[in-house]
């Protein structure tokens, strides 16, 4: 099953749509079906079979030890040309507290690739396990977007700094440091500054990382929506469009074709404003950062 989605991906559709200094890609992928509309409800996770844990996964899929606490999986559901999934051991809630050096580490030993974080309401498919993902490198637009989109600095200090996007479409904080504590310990403040809904158990947020030379970049998205109102239209407006950290990244996946060939730049705005956090927030972390 890997194998032909794999192929798959060489024949996959992209659409490209121009926004200035950065392009959203638009990418066709009928084999993201079942994880774009998984159902992520309390019931419907309890009546499925876990299938991170070891004990459901098919016998050919094989593993990597990553750490203690870690294995290294193929995702048989490929969005990257190497895609990898990379579940804790254990069956434990999709939370990313205490877990960001974790990912650091991942970041530092995968330098070919990106990893990322999707929250248990942010668009991972498996809440109930946690689990990364890493996606080789080149892939999302975002890490090229970096360098072109006009940015403004929060904070400076030593090796470490914190800065926004402006005019991105979606509002984003990008942390760059040399010094992993100093990043986790940054990465800690602003999570506790995130908002966090009621019966939530972390502010709903996407988290992009990767390694370079020495310094780690990191991409958190904050969110304040799971799905985007286009998910639940009915009709002719229906587009069954789940963000993630992928969709986030820059390259927008549409199981369905209908989907792929409808959307336009416009519902690419919609989708990004419903789902990411409104320059409010932007605006409550650089007062609480001056402070």
């Amino acid at each position: 099953m890997a194998a032909e989605n794999y192929e798959a991906l060489k024949q996959i559709k992209v659409r490209n749509f121009h926004y200035g200094d950065f392009d959203v890609k638009v990418q066709f992928n009928p084999a993201r079906l079942t994880s774009g509309s998984a159902k992520t409800d309390p019931q419907s996770i309890r009546e499925r079979k876990c299938f991170l844990c070891p004990a459901n996964r098919p016998a050919e899929q094989r593993s990597l030890s990553f750490g203690e606490n870690y294995l290294i999986l193929v995702n048989p559901y490929p969005i990257f040309p190497v895609h990898l999934t990379i579940p804790e051991l254990n069956h434990v809630n999709q939370r990313i507290h205490g877990r960001f050096a974790d990912m650091l580490t991942m970041a530092e030993a995968l330098p070919d690739f990106v990893v990322f974080y999707n929250g248990p309401k942010s668009g991972a498919s498996a809440p109930d396990h946690m689990h990364f993902q890493a996606g080789n490198k080149g892939f999302l637009p975002l890490e090229k977007d970096l360098r072109f989109v006009e940015k403004e600095t929060l904070f400076v200090h030593k090796n470490t700094q914190l800065y926004t996007l402006k005019n991105y479409l979606r509002n984003i904080f990008v942390l760059e440091s040399q010094k992993k504590e100093d990043i986790t310990d940054l990465f800690e403040q602003i999570e506790a500054m995130l908002p966090l809904k009621e019966g939530d158990q972390e502010p709903m947020m996407n988290i992009v990382v990767w390694y370079d030379a020495g310094t780690w970049t990191t991409c958190i998205i904050p969110r304040q929506q799971h799905r985007p109102s286009c998910f639940f239209a009915e009709g002719e407006e229906n587009l069954l469009i789940s963000p993630g950290s992928v969709d986030l990244g820059g390259v927008i996946i549409t199981p369905r074709e209908k989907d792929f060939e409808k959307i336009t730049a416009a519902t690419i705005n919609t989708i990004f404003k419903e789902v990411c956090v409104s320059d409010d927030i932007i605006e409550m972390v650089k007062q609480k950062m001056d402070h």
